[in-house]
């Protein structure tokens, strides 16, 4: 199978070098110069620091001539969500017609709040379509470390394909018809990542992380099955599983924001210091937004939001959520 990553970020690169001795891979980078620093050098040092690419991988900063290498393959949109609709929209007739096309990013389009399947629905009707997600780190991936991913769509075509181009030794992909699931929760666990690391900024214990990390999960659960999705969904990995792992893993950018949060840095200096995209900032109040169109509850994300946006201290809304009046959990 012949497959195109279109873009060399941390995760776009990760994915294409651990797939290239298996499938004839080309990583398409948006800047020559990158493009041209990571053929020479054979590393992706900002991103992917010490990691050697391997050498069947072939990079270019030719968009047309890296998405025609994945006519009748596949191909893997690497870019933030900010940039989806950007590359569906730049992709020619012919690899709609003939390509499975996937993407990686998790969060809300800015403006319209869609997901990636809305983003590609109003874009490319057409193609063949669907998200690849689950708890997974770019840089344990490069380094071939077992990881397991989702692959989801309506399509059980383009699933098959997904599977056949990056299931591998270190890599294992499972499917999954239920895109609207998979993507609420990629893009829910970044928000509720922050909301973990502002707790563990403030020092609150493993008690409080245990229970942010539960509701919050109720809370992804709850606005997924309003927007069509499967409740089992979010037991599986790209919902309880992409939680934990960004909740509580070091390598987490939206944990690192919470945790900085906390301690009273402001978000644009962390932003500026961050150096990588943390999507749940810009998720928090779309998520909110979306969840208040459909009446569904989510206290731990409005108090993000309230947070990101300065009209709470980390103080104030654990004061707000802990305030709340005893329930029932289901």
């Amino acid at each position: 199978m012949n497959l195109s990553v279109l873009g060399a970020g941390a995760w776009g690169t990760a994915l294409a070098a651990s797939v290239a001795n298996r499938h004839a891979t080309r990583l398409w980078a948006r800047d020559a110069i990158q493009a041209q620093q990571l053929r020479t050098s054979g590393r992706n040092e900002r991103y992917l620091p010490g990691i050697d690419l391997p050498q069947e991988l072939r990079i270019t900063a030719d968009f047309e001539l890296a998405v025609a290498h994945a006519a009748q393959g596949l191909i893997v949109i690497a870019t933030p969500m900010s940039a989806l609709h950007e590359m569906l929209r730049r992709l020619p007739a012919e690899a709609i017609d003939t390509s499975a096309i996937v993407w990686l990013c998790k969060g809300f389009q800015q403006g319209t709040g869609w997901l990636g399947h809305e983003v590609a629905r109003a874009v490319r009707p057409r193609a063949r379509v669907g998200v690849l997600s689950g708890p997974s780190f770019a840089i344990e991936v490069a380094r071939g470390q077992p990881t397991a991913m989702v692959a989801a769509s309506d399509d059980a075509t383009l699933r098959d394909a997904v599977v056949e181009g990056l299931h591998g030794e270190g890599l294992r992909i499972y499917t999954s018809a239920d895109p609207i699931g998979v993507e609420v929760g990629g893009a829910v666990k970044n928000v509720l990542a922050i909301a973990t690391g502002i707790a563990d900024g403030m020092q609150l214990g493993l008690n409080a992380r245990a229970a942010l990390i539960t509701r919050g999960l109720a809370e992804m659960t709850r606005l997924g099955v309003a927007l069509g999705a499967r409740a089992e969904t979010f037991m599986g990995l790209s919902g309880l599983g992409d939680l934990v792992l960004t909740a509580t893993g070091e390598l987490s950018r939206n944990r690192q924001v919470g945790v900085r949060l906390a301690q009273g840095v402001p978000l644009a200096r962390i932003l500026a210091e961050l150096g990588h995209v943390a999507e749940g900032v810009y998720s928090a109040s779309t998520a909110m937004q979306r969840a208040t169109a459909c009446g569904v509850d989510m206290p731990i994300t409005e108090m993000v939001v309230q947070v990101i946006e300065g009209r709470m201290t980390p103080a104030q809304a654990l004061e707000s959520l802990m305030g709340r009046g005893a329930r029932s959990e289901h």
